[in-house]
């Protein structure tokens, strides 16, 4: 089995340095990290992904573009992550690994039996991010994790304290955005 992963979530406008600056800063602390910049036109996005690129390959963290299917392929970046309805309509080839975001036990099985390789589930709890929207809770991801033969990641108020009832619902890692971004 897998060891816990820890996944940023990017979002430039509310880190305070520059991104690739930022994810030096995370060496040692996440092993993945996704680019979610998805206010970006595709070639803005592309130059960012080449210098955060350069910035995980220095740290050691695993880069995963997001969304910019085009635009990974560009810069070389094998891993892709998509929103359920891209990923269900493109299916894209090519990358070594490709995630997919899911909100319901439905989302993750078609997922699964399209050839998603991870899921990332959420939000399980309530979030900053998206403020009023319910967390789903810790029964939601184990019936993800419970029902599908990849890894899930949850996504979605997550903590340090969170973590642990997080990797005991079956997930193989928390994702954070704020968390990861405001430090």
């Amino acid at each position: 089995m897998c060891s816990f992963k820890r996944i940023a979530i990017s979002n430039r406008h509310i880190c305070q340095l520059p991104l690739p600056d930022q994810v030096r800063h995370l060496a040692g602390r996440v092993d993945i990290l996704i680019l979610r910049e998805k206010d970006m036109q595709e070639a803005e996005y592309e130059a960012l992904a080449a210098r955060v690129q350069r910035a995980c390959r220095q740290s050691g963290i695993v880069l995963i573009c997001h969304t910019f299917v085009q635009a990974a392929q560009n810069i070389g970046c094998l891993r892709i992550h998509l929103p359920f309805l891209q990923f269900m309509k493109e299916r894209p080839e090519g990358f070594e690994e490709t995630g997919v975001s899911v909100h319901s036990l439905a989302e993750a099985l078609a997922a699964q039996e399209a050839g998603a390789d991870y899921l990332i589930a959420g939000n399980i709890f309530e979030t900053q991010c998206k403020p009023g929207l319910a967390g789903k809770g810790l029964e939601f991801l184990r019936e993800i994790c419970e029902n599908v033969e990849i890894p899930v990641y949850g996504l979605g108020g997550i903590t340090d304290e969170r973590e642990e009832p997080i990797q005991r619902a079956g997930a193989a890692g928390a994702c954070r955005m704020s968390g990861y971004m405001k430090i």
